[in-house]
């Protein structure tokens, strides 16, 4: 299994080489092909952690990444999370198989809402039993709860045997922030990783995520928010 990062080598990356934290996304359902091509191209040459993407793509992203560093990260579930629990595993067991390393999977935003915690953990603890080896992170969907269900997700996802909590889909009313950083660190601790996603364009925003205790940044601007470092 991929390493998890701490919170301080996390601090010292995006100080100095804040690519190594980026699973550079591409996760719009109109991507092609050729895009998916250039966007590995792009993580090979900027040294970014991952690149995340629709489990159509893995094959392909295989393909480009054969000798390179960069993982293929993939989602499950997404991005509502509704699906049925035993098709979320079989997602997350055909992109193993497939080449994937790292599972984003989307928590049921209903069952936790419906206060049917048992549910969300057994979700989450399968998928995370299904791909031993794998790295799994598990969206909340923040902007869709209340601080409270946040703290309970978070609860959730640790004692479920996953690895990272993150932010957002970036495909709903809202992305990632400072303080849902600072909420969802001082209930993990140090036993997750925190992934922030959703509406980080720059390498201003990208720091501050991580001082708040983000391990780890999704974004589709990767190159801006590298580049960005570099001023």
């Amino acid at each position: 299994m991929a390493e998890i990062i701490t919170l301080k080598t996390a601090k010292m990356l995006a100080q100095n080489d804040i690519a190594r934290l980026i699973d550079f996304t591409a996760l719009r359902p109109e991507m092609t092909g050729e895009q998916i091509e250039k966007l590995c191209k792009e993580a090979r040459q900027y040294h970014f952690y991952s690149v995340c993407i629709n489990p159509y793509f893995i094959p392909l992203a295989k393909a480009f990444l054969a000798d390179a560093e960069v993982k293929i990260c993939t989602v499950v579930g997404f991005p509502l999370g509704a699906t049925l629990s035993q098709v979320k595993v079989y997602e997350a067991k055909e992109a193993a198989k497939m080449g994937a390393q790292e599972i984003d999977m989307v928590i049921n935003v209903s069952a936790l809402k419906d206060k049917d915690y048992q549910k969300v953990l057994q979700e989450i603890r399968l998928v995370v039993r299904a791909v031993p080896g794998l790295l799994c992170k598990v969206i909340l969907e923040n902007c869709l709860l209340t601080d409270e269900e946040k703290k309970i997700a978070c609860q959730i996802v640790l004692e479920a045997g996953a690895h990272f909590v993150k932010t957002s889909t970036g495909f709903d009313k809202g992305g990632a922030t400072i303080a849902d950083i600072r909420l969802m660190r001082k209930v993990v601790g140090n036993h997750l990783g925190i992934k922030a996603a959703g509406g980080i364009r720059d390498y201003k925003t990208a720091l501050q995520m991580v001082k708040a205790g983000a391990t780890r940044i999704g974004a589709s601007q990767g190159i801006q928010i590298v580049e960005g470092s570099h001023l």
